[in-house]
């Protein structure tokens, strides 16, 4: 079969096929009285095997060797190719992630693009302080791309930079911030889902509120803490259980206790938030430290009830805590 009909047959260009003949891959078993290349059935099986081995992404040298070598193993080979594609995904998605979120800024002009690259080259940047400026300095123009801010949120360990980021996050006014973040409260990692709530917590809005309540039922006391101050601070009841239990185990109490009487706003309110403290003030199981945190958060929360435990905490059987209420109690009638 002569290299014209053997390149239709094959799909391989009769240009490839010389190629292949000048590298040795595959050389035609015989010429014609003319001189014209001719391929036997068993070079053209040769040439479906170096296209089959080329679809794997093996190089022509690669080729060679396995075709030529009785004693080649693949197995190695293999592997190798396997670490090679996974590399060429890794990158490739990387490149993909970029261009849409370059795409979603909405770029007026080449100058814009070139900014966003830079941005988001800032933000993968492994200088913390080039990734504070970056999160710091993104320009009204052309904000940094929200999906590249929570990413960067969510994966940030420096303190500053987390701070900084979170600020850029809740400057950005991107109405999409809270479901992506939202994302990073299903991670496994307690630490991701710590910056997510974090996250959310300096983003106003109904739809951070609705996450930061799903956060109360996050397995992790200290996610669940970030999750009741910053709901406190936003007028939601649903997290006083949580701002008491903080208090109790001595977990950011004082700040615990503040959200508290931010949320005592009303006589319904005042009464339930009291009785919450007193419930546990009377658990059998609740040491004079815990009383005496509970003693103090009371000394905000106005009404009766609050008033009626100040005076029986006044005669507790711990001196430090019986002080404590009797001095606030002083205190509430000079109000």
């Amino acid at each position: 079969m002569l290299i014209g009909e053997v390149s239709r047959r094959s799909g391989v260009s009769a240009r490839m096929l010389r190629h292949y003949e000048s590298l040795g891959l595959v050389r035609p078993s015989g010429r014609t009285g003319s001189g014209y290349r001719e391929y036997s059935g068993e070079d053209i099986r040769r040439i479906f095997h170096i296209e089959s081995l080329r679809s794997l992404g093996m190089s022509l040298r690669e080729i060679g060797r396995a075709l030529d070598d009785p004693g080649f193993m693949p197995s190695a080979l293999v592997t190798d190719l396997i670490r090679q594609a996974r590399d060429r995904i890794a990158a490739e998605t990387e490149l993909l992630t970029c261009l849409r979120r370059i795409d979603a800024a909405e770029p007026a002009g080449w100058e814009d693009v070139l900014q966003i690259v830079a941005l988001l080259q800032g933000l993968g940047a492994k200088s913390a302080g080039v990734r504070q400026r970056t999160a710091l300095s993104a320009a009204d123009e052309v904000p940094v791309p929200v999906e590249a801010l929570v990413e960067a949120a969510l994966s940030e360990t420096e303190p500053n930079v987390a701070g900084a980021l979170r600020w850029a996050l809740a400057r950005s006014g991107d109405e999409g911030g809270p479901a992506l973040l939202a994302k990073g409260l299903g991670s496994p990692v307690a630490a991701v889902r710590e910056r997510a709530v974090r996250s959310l917590a300096e983003m106003p809005g109904d739809e951070a509120t609705a996450w930061l309540r799903d956060a109360l039922a996050d397995p992790d006391v200290t996610i669940r803490g970030h999750a009741a101050l910053a709901l406190g601070t936003r007028g939601v009841f649903d997290a006083v259980p949580t701002l008491i239990d903080m208090i109790v185990e001595g977990r950011n109490d004082t700040d615990a206790a503040d959200a508290l009487s931010m949320l005592a706003i009303d006589a319904a309110t005042v009464e339930r938030i009291a009785a919450g403290l007193v419930d546990r003030i009377g658990h059998g199981a609740t040491e004079a430290p815990a009383r005496g945190r509970l003693t103090q958060a009371l000394a905000d929360i106005p009404g009766s009830t609050a008033s009626r435990a100040l005076v029986a905490l006044s005669h507790d059987e711990d001196r430090a805590v019986a002080l404590t209420a009797a001095y606030l109690l002083q205190l509430r009638d000079l109000r």
